[in-house]
């Protein structure tokens, strides 16, 4: 079973994704679609991720809650 902290950091990262994603979409309607580049990005990221196992979302995370174990840390 999984640490509740594991649960957290998915939570954490599934929040991080949507936050950008409403950010890019607001900025993209309000000033420029230029900034709907990084929606794109982070869809990209999202899409190679099972494929690289690396994800720079994670990559933080994995740094930053170190008493959880590693997701996605490229092994």
């Amino acid at each position: 079973m999984k640490n509740n902290r594991d649960v957290i950091k998915v939570r954490r990262h599934d929040a991080i994704c949507g936050v950008l994603y409403l950010a890019s979409a607001f900025l993209a309607i309000n000033f420029s679609i230029e900034w709907i580049y990084i929606a794109i990005g982070v869809g990209v990221l999202q899409l190679i991720s099972p494929v690289t196992k690396f994800c720079p979302v994670y990559f933080v995370l994995n740094k930053m809650m170190p008493d959880t174990e590693p997701i996605q840390n490229g092994k």
